[in-house]
């Protein structure tokens, strides 16, 4: 990796990692992404409250995810200006509020109200934490700064929305939402004592959307991003559903742990290689999930290797977003805050689209068909990566 951004940490001279202060931007993203997937872990609870199928109670998960791909480019520009720790304070301070009034919440309309505003929230912190933790590495370890602070993602997943769950049994799917809240609060008390803060861009510095969106490479890179993220979407929004369909629903836990474990393994390895092997360890991701969901399309039927399909998956899965945000802002320079903020709205749509599309093709043409299409458009983005040595994916990164 060789982002252009130089760092407050290189010229002060400093040669370590400032621990302190990325794991507060790490708890931001586990707190974000465990906002947002909550839910999934609660729906039956959460739709007897609010009177509603679990169908449609499903729905709170998408509008967040909506809200964040919606809110993401204007709030960006919005706070560019804004000094970068206040623009986390406002986003978490949102977060708490949100959280604690959905707990409380027995409406169902207020309720999707609620999670649209606490989207809005988490498109204030995605497209900060990458930029942030770049400008406050030394250099040459900016990548391994975007790693950590980009880990809250596959932990949050692997670790928070079971433990969610496991919260719920003792007070209800209310304490779940409060324990999230406490949760964010204890970060912002964190960032308050531990992160530096750091000036926003000036009014010289500042970049459209139509600006950044023709640079060499970028297009690329958000091609290969959509159709990598709906696959996975596709994929784990109904990993029950296909774990049923393969004869495994009993498993369904051991085999999300199973996930959980090897993309928190993700982010260690990637984390240590980022900086001098990034194209290299994109190529690897997406083979990696391409060969996997081969596998769980061909031998739906034996258990052994859906588990290790799984893993496989969860390995190539955990540190995806690090890759490619790191990939758009080695492309885009000095206008790698626009870049983040476009990349993060795609991620975005691509959790809603990957959703929406997997329901529409277990209803039409079963559920085997979730895996041969995910299988299609990763085929798509490893065509897109290794096409892209000159620009996106460069062999010199």
């Amino acid at each position: 990796m060789t982002t252009t951004t130089t760092s407050p940490a290189a010229v002060h001279g400093r040669e370590r990692l400032p621990g302190k202060a990325l794991f507060g931007l790490f708890l931001a993203g586990f707190i974000g992404i465990l906002t947002e997937c909550l839910p999934a872990g609660l729906l039956p609870e959460i739709s007897r409250s609010l009177h509603t199928s679990v169908a449609a109670t499903g729905q709170i998960v998408t509008i967040y995810a909506f809200a964040t791909a919606l809110a993401a480019i204007p709030l960006s520009r919005l706070t560019a200006r804004w000094p970068r720790k206040y623009v986390l304070y406002v986003a978490l301070a949102v977060v708490i509020v949100t959280n604690a009034l959905t707990a409380v919440s027995g409406n169902y309309a207020l309720t999707m109200v609620i999670r649209f505003a606490a989207g809005v929230g988490t498109a204030m912190i995605w497209p900060l934490l990458a930029g942030y933790a770049a400008r406050l590495a030394p250099q040459g370890q900016q990548g391994r700064a975007i790693a950590i602070a980009l880990a809250g993602t596959p932990l949050s997943l692997a670790l928070g929305v079971p433990i969610g769950t496991w919260l719920s049994q003792f007070g209800g799917w209310q304490i779940a939402f409060y324990a999230s809240a406490a949760l964010a609060l204890l970060n912002l008390a964190w960032i308050l004592a531990t992160l530096p803060n750091l000036p926003g861009e000036s009014e010289h510095e500042r970049f459209t959307v139509s600006r950044v969106l023709v640079m060499p490479g970028l297009r690329v890179i958000l091609f290969a991003l959509t159709a990598y993220m709906v696959a996975h979407n596709i994929l784990y929004t109904y990993i029950t559903d296909f774990l049923e369909y393969a004869g495994m629903a009993n498993q369904a836990g051991w085999v999300l742990f199973a996930f959980g474990v090897t993309s928190v393994l993700s982010v260690v390895v990637v984390g240590t290689h980022i900086d001098h092997h990034l194209r290299k360890l994109v190529v690897a991701s997406t083979i990696f999930f391409a060969i996997s969901v081969l596998v769980l399309a061909v031998f739906a039927g034996l258990p052994v290797l859906i588990y290790l399909a799984v893993a496989a998956w969860g390995f190539a899965f955990g540190s995806s977003p690090s890759l490619f945000i790191a990939a758009a802002i080695d492309a885009t320079g000095q206008a790698a805050h626009v870049a983040q903020s476009i990349t993060i709205t795609v991620f975005s749509a691509s959790i809603a689209l990957g959703g929406l599309a997997g329901g529409l093709l277990i209803a039409g043409l079963g559920t085997a068909s979730i895996a041969w299409t995910s299988l299609a458009l990763l085929l798509a983005a490893t065509v897109a990566v290794i096409a892209g040595k000159s620009h996106a994916f460069p062999r010199n990164a």
